[in-house]
């Protein structure tokens, strides 16, 4: 299992439900009494959970991270959240009417196990919201970097032993663990960039100048076909194309659009 930190989670994460809420429909959240969201992280779709569930409905966060949790606890809206591993749940058998996930299945290197522990504490349906990391779509006003990022995006995805293109297929494992798949519904999470430029995006565009992203990615990337020097090669047009990013910046020039598919899919527990 992959760790993810605070502001990777934020950066990710952060209004992905905000300007439309209609491919989480078929979970019927209106009528559920007891959600459990797995790999709740800081709790992000645990909050949006609970905006959509009855005033009396209970909303409980469960991850492995308990500094994750910490933070989800101690939010300005805070959720009920324990502590506990995707595929040994500490619940009993039927306890939730819904059990949901979000981007936790790529990241499993056995994701039909997580989905069979999660029917096995619901009493109805189980939902898992997966991206298509191999799909996403970035526009630019900094010519170069949709192809960048394409570059590293492809040497990455090579690199992870998980399948973090799992998106639409995310049936598969429901269906192999015996679950009747209700839908499957696409949601594409748009991010933009754009005068006045949040701190998040100052951030993110320094890390680009400095090549700190490609840094912390250098170990997975290397486990794939790149080599080395094709590594170096691509450092250093990345940080380029960062020093880009910062100059269009300062002239409040810069303009960015990522799109990244999202798939929810539903089963229903025999």
């Amino acid at each position: 299992m992959r760790e993810f930190s605070e502001s990777y989670l934020s950066r990710t994460r952060e209004g992905m439900w905000d300007d439309s809420r209609e491919a989480l429909e078929p979970l019927a959240l209106e009528s559920r009494e007891r959600v459990l969201d797995v790999g709740c992280g800081t709790g992000e779709l645990s909050r949006v959970l609970r905006e959509e569930a009855p005033d009396d409905a209970t909303i409980v966060g469960c991850d492995a991270d308990r500094e994750l949790l910490e933070i989800a606890a101690d939010h300005d809206d805070p959720v009920p959240v324990v502590a506990g591993d995707a595929l040994r749940l500490p619940f009993p058998d039927d306890s939730f009417d819904l059990v949901v996930c979000q981007a936790l299945l790529i990241n499993l290197p056995n994701p039909a196990a997580a989905v069979a522990e999660f029917a096995r504490v619901s009493t109805d349906l189980v939902a898992a919201v997966e991206p298509n990391n191999a799909t996403v779509e970035i526009d630019s006003s900094v010519e170069r970097e949709g192809r960048l990022e394409r570059r590293a995006r492809t040497a990455y995805l090579d690199g992870v032993a998980t399948d973090v293109a799992l998106g639409a297929d995310a049936r598969a494992p429901f269906e192999d663990t015996g679950l009747e798949v209700c839908e499957t519904r696409r949601y594409d999470h748009v991010r933009t960039v754009e005068p006045p430029y949040s701190e998040m995006a100052l951030v993110a565009a320094r890390r680009k100048a400095t090549g700190a992203g490609l840094a912390d990615d250098r170990e997975t990337m290397l486990s794939g076909e790149l080599t080395e020097s094709a590594y170096d090669d691509l450092r250093g047009a990345w940080r380029e194309m960062g020093r880009d990013v910062i100059e269009q910046m300062e002239a409040r020039e810069y303009h960015r659009e990522e799109a990244v598919p999202f798939f929810v899919t539903v089963g229903r527990v025999p």
